[in-house]
């Protein structure tokens, strides 16, 4: 009886629910085949995104001061290899906190902030799971980024920032004020090479009707 109680409750902190929070998920993405190569040697070019209340939640580039925050299905994100999920841990946290919480955290992570080597998809998750969780993801996840952050100076400038020409839609966006702002906003100047679509997080060629971003919480 008692065994069947604890089936039953881990079984409800996966469904992503309202009532008793849910398991924190981290989903891995291959951005190359190479990793296949690389991964045993505790290295690769990876994408995550985290999975909490039955969405996946990851942070991309574009060239405007908006939210890069969005969310997917889990396991599918557009433009990756789906690779792993890791079970971090639990949120008591119920869906709509956790909504306000993910809101309040694109304000900190607009997509023209992306950095490959300094503010990735990959810091983004590790940030979410440390205010979540109090657990950081692993390490050989952005451990090729924290390589790159030692040796910075023997990168060229074009794999140190790189974004994606591609304005945010916020779906159920109710702001006209927010949304005319962000229709006239003027892309700053663009340092990615066209012909690497796999350094960019969301490359142009991505299903972006399956993507949605997250539309920040309004500054008051």
């Amino acid at each position: 009886m008692g065994t069947e109680k604890k089936k039953e409750k881990a079984s409800n902190s996966n469904c992503g629910g309202d009532g008793d929070g849910s398991a924190v998920v981290l989903n891995v993405y291959d951005l190359t085949p190479i990793n296949n190569y690389m991964y045993w040697f505790g290295l690769g070019i990876f994408h995550s995104g985290i999975q909490v209340h039955g969405k996946e939640y990851g942070f991309g580039a574009h060239d405007f001061p908006a939210s890069g925050v969005f969310e997917v299905e889990p396991r599918n994100c557009p433009g990756f290899i789906y690779r792993t999920s890791i079970t971090l841990g639990h949120t008591n946290m119920n869906s709509s906190d956790f909504r306000t919480f993910i809101e309040n955290m694109a304000c900190e992570y607009h997509g023209d902030t992306y950095h490959l080597i300094s503010k990735n998809c990959n810091h983004f998750t590790d940030d979410v799971s440390l205010r979540l969780i109090g657990k950081p993801i692993p390490g050989w996840v952005n451990r090729l980024a924290k390589l790159g952050a030692l040796c910075s100076c023997l990168l060229p400038e074009s794999l140190q920032v790189t974004s994606v020409k591609q304005l945010p839609e916020y779906h159920e966006c109710s702001d006209d004020e927010f949304v005319e702002s962000l229709s006239t906003a003027t892309p700053r100047e663009s340092t990615e090479i066209d012909d690497e679509p796999e350094k960019h997080l969301l490359s142009p060629s991505s299903r972006t009707e399956d993507v949605t971003f997250i539309k920040e919480t309004p500054v008051k």
